[in-house]
């Protein structure tokens, strides 16, 4: 197993990245965390003392306390800390002009986990925007991709379906680190930013989570573990239907079910599918809160045997189709509003376009052709994204 070094461990070691006297804004959460398991503000209010004016938190808030879909965090105006904390989950999901007209910088420092979803992406762009838009430059401190980075999944958002849990055209499941993101959307959105990004050292692409040696702390509060993050790229698109992601259970998106389901006359059905890296076990389980709080439901477990076989865009879908034809007097595409999308299907930001939900209604379609369709634009993404790419 190797220990890499992050983003935030070389910026701390070095003396030259911040112009001397600089003002700085950290973007952060509890998982902005070095090998010791030390917070990314006291690591840097240590370095700069009264020169770290302003924290900024994403989705979830500071400590990851609130859940997902517009549960919005309200700012601390005082902090142990002795300065404001600014969310970026609130009233606003974008650094207001006033909240950053008193630094030089911002640094971003955020664990993401590899899925075009997961808005704290989003909130960095957001913060890039903000920063070009000011004059500021931005640190972006890198971190692991927890799936590795040598495996994509599609589709691609398409133009018109953009939300925050998707702003650019990436696939689902990206293969990229945040730095890398950064500079991507930099050559596409902010071309005018003084962007500098912090690489990790020792990192390789085809390293997962658990290969670099680092602490897992759970980046929001249903990403409680790697495996977790393993099955998310496709077991996010469930918050688009009316079956539970297990939300309100101890293994979120790893559990999947509702109280109509039979879980062995599912797993019969998905029996003409391979998935592998994966063993998909009947379970009953009761949700404390979300989707069918306080009722049984019927479902599968997904146990992730091999992280690295593992396709779980794939594998959802095929957890959609089947469920949705045993049980079509009962399966629902979920309304809007979600993620603060008021017109579009949540199935519909998520997937990145309409294709899916359509085809899903054509008898003839089947879950490998629309497979094909979705990975088909995944070689125009490489070679779109390399030259952002940190990381041979």
């Amino acid at each position: 197993m190797a220990s890499i070094a992050t983003g935030l461990d070389v910026f701390l070691d070095s003396s030259q990245l911040v112009e001397k006297g600089w003002r700085v804004g950290l973007v952060c959460n509890q998982a902005s965390v070095n090998s010791r398991y030390e917070l990314a503000i006291d690591l840097l209010e240590r370095k700069f003392g009264q020169r770290l004016t302003g924290v900024f938190s994403p989705q979830h808030g500071l400590w990851g306390e609130e859940q997902a879909n517009m549960v919005e965090t309200p700012h601390a105006i005082r902090s142990r800390w002795g300065m404001p904390i600014y969310s970026l989950y609130s009233e606003t999901r974008s650094p207001t002009a006033e909240m950053i007209e008193s630094l030089d910088c911002l640094v971003i420092d955020l664990q993401d986990v590899g899925t075009r979803v997961y808005t704290f992406i989003w909130t960095m762009l957001a913060c890039m925007q903000a920063c070009a838009a000011a004059g500021k430059r931005v640190y972006v401190l890198d971190r692991p991709n927890p799936l590795g980075g040598t495996t994509c999944e599609g589709p691609l958002l398409e133009d018109g379906y953009q939300s925050f849990v998707g702003n650019s055209p990436i696939p689902l499941r990206h293969g990229m680190t945040i730095a890398e993101l950064a500079r991507l959307f930099m050559q596409r959105h902010t071309p005018q930013l003084d962007l500098q990004c912090v690489p990790m050292v020792g990192w390789r692409r085809e390293m997962m989570f658990p290969d670099t040696g680092l602490p897992w702390v759970l980046p929001s509060p249903n990403m409680p573990r790697f495996e977790t993050a393993v099955v998310y790229p496709g077991q996010v698109l469930l918050e688009g239907t009316n079956l539970s992601e297990g939300r309100g259970t101890t293994l979120p998106f790893e559990f999947v079910g509702a109280p109509f389901v039979d879980p062995w006359r599912w797993l019969d059905a998905l029996s003409e599918y391979e998935f592998p890296g994966v063993h998909l076990r009947p379970v009953r389980f009761r949700p404390v809160f979300d989707k069918w709080s306080g009722q049984s439901c019927g479902g599968l477990q997904i146990h992730v045997a091999d992280a690295g076989k593992v396709r779980s865009v794939r594998l959802t879908l095929g957890l959609i189709a089947t469920c949705s034809q045993i049980y079509p007097n009962f399966f629902e595409w979920l309304p809007p509003p979600y993620e603060y999308e008021f017109e579009r299907p949540p199935i519909d930001i998520l997937t990145g376009s309409s294709e899916f939900r359509a085809q899903h209604y054509a008898d003839s379609v089947s879950l490998e052709s629309w497979i094909k369709s979705a990975q088909s634009s995944l070689g125009d993404w490489w070679r779109q994204s390399a030259e952002s790419r940190l990381y041979d």
